[in-house]
């Protein structure tokens, strides 16, 4: 029969001539009338009880139960979470730190989707996650202290706020803390050379990186008796200026220094925030003595910031530890400091004999405009000021503008401590070549040790 015929094809593409899209051996033989395909419809096909031993069943054996076989059950899908607001939001911190179960973690970002301040604040706490975990353990971002102190402020502010003024050096002291507190003890003995500039010459002074944190206490003692605190000096210096102060602390001193003048130090640095916090922002005005100068206790603070930051890049080149500029705000500051402190300085280096010659027919009187030169201050914290040539006490005047020198703010700083020598600074200059040379090295003059 036909339709056996047909069956036995099991698997049996149906042929492409064969418009009936039935297949067989007898393409080309027309259908009954009353067979399969026919109007009648279909007969159902009778059953064969006959095979070849060799020829496959014509109808497939059922498929066993894979509880039959022995074999692991497939795992279920897992049935997704439902969780409220407020669960999901706990578990932002434990998301960020990867410790969330799979569920939860999907529950979580599929949220995240959706919430817009659990999307902030999840990234948020990555980036937070990523400073845990630094790369270089020693290679922080300088501005991290500011950015978490003023997240903190934001939410809870201070009873009693740090004067504006203060604030670099706060910032720069705990910096230089941080780096100290990394170093073993062997490192606190080793080499540190102090360099400044004396005249027109650059001089240097050798000791130790404990040798740097008792200079630094000693010229902040100077600070400390201006607002009546104890003086770490325990025998008087000869003159009361940071050399000679330094001097008599080292020739003092029993033993070299060694890491146990870190809490000396950071005790008293410590009590100077503490105490300009209390006495508020008026006692800014209050002069602060360098032996042969004097500056108001608002720029003493920033000179002791600027201080603080160049030696600890002296400690950190000595012991190999990498340490960035202050942040753009406490860094312009301090260039601020000494792009004020140069008028002084060219009129000293004039009543020494040191600027150059022929420079003193141009003094003008208190008040009036004179030669001015410009000092452009490049990069993160720089700026533009108009330095007076011919007095302190003279305007200075775009119109009498006769030079203009573009630095660096941080090849700047270097200069000023006394780093570069005021030839080798890459300056870009124009102008009155004779005035470019007296402002360069009246910058370097503002170095000390």
């Amino acid at each position: 029969m036909r339709g056996i015929e047909a069956h036995d094809s099991y698997g049996e593409q149906p042929d492409p001539e064969d418009h009936n899209g039935r297949a067989g051996p007898h393409k080309d033989t027309p259908p009954p009338e009353n067979g399969p395909g026919g109007p009648s419809g279909p007969e159902p096909p009778e059953p064969s009880t006959s095979r070849a031993p060799d020829e496959p069943p014509h109808i497939p054996m059922p498929r066993s139960s894979v509880e039959d076989t022995g074999l692991p059950l497939p795992e279920p899908a897992p049935a997704p979470l439902f969780l409220e607001h407020r669960v999901l939001k706990a578990l932002l911190g434990a998301w960020a730190l990867a410790a969330c179960s799979p569920e939860e973690a999907a529950a979580v970002e599929d949220h995240l989707g959706t919430c817009g301040a659990c999307a902030d604040e999840a990234l948020r706490l990555r980036d937070a996650v990523g400073l845990l975990h630094p790369p270089e353990s020693l290679d922080l971002d300088p501005t991290l202290r500011t950015r978490v102190l003023e997240s903190c402020l934001d939410r809870r502010p201070p009873r009693i706020p740090v004067p504006e003024w203060a604030t670099p050096y706060d910032a720069e002291t705990a910096r230089l803390d941080a780096l100290l507190q990394d170093i073993g003890d062997a490192e606190w003995h080793a080499p540190v050379r102090l360099r400044w500039f004396e005249g027109d010459e650059q001089t240097s002074r050798r000791t130790t990186v404990a040798g740097v944190i008792a200079h630094l206490l000693t010229v902040d003692g100077l600070v400390a008796l201006t607002l009546g605190l104890d003086d770490p000096l325990e025998a008087p210096a000869e003159t009361p200026t940071p050399a000679a102060r330094t001097e008599a602390f080292w020739t003092t001193s029993h033993f070299p220094p060694t890491r146990s003048v870190r809490a000396p130090w950071r005790e008293q640095a410590h009590n100077l925030v503490r105490t300009v916090a209390f006495a508020g922002g008026g006692s800014g005005r209050l002069p602060v003595s360098y032996g042969a100068f004097e500056l108001p206790l608002r720029d003493s603070m920033l000179d002791r910031a600027f201080e603080t930051w160049i030696h600890a890049g002296d400690i950190a080149e000595a012991v190999d530890y990498p340490y960035e500029p202050p942040s753009p705000r406490h860094l312009h500051a301090m260039i601020d400091l000494g792009a004020r402190m140069l008028p002084t300085a060219l009129a000293a280096r004039r009543q020494a004999g040191l600027a150059a010659p022929g420079q003193t027919r141009h003094l003008v009187p208190a008040g009036t405009p004179g030669r001015s030169l410009r000092l452009e201050i490049e990069g993160v914290g720089g700026g533009e000021w108009l330095i007076p040539l011919d007095s302190p006490a003279a305007l200075p005047s775009p119109d009498h503008e006769v030079a203009h020198i573009a630095l660096d703010g941080v090849e700047f700083c270097q200069l000023a401590a006394g780093h570069v020598p005021p030839e080798e600074a890459a300056a870009g200059q124009l102008g009155d070549r004779e005035a470019i040379r007296d402002v360069l090295f009246a910058a370097a003059s503002l170095s000390r040790m």
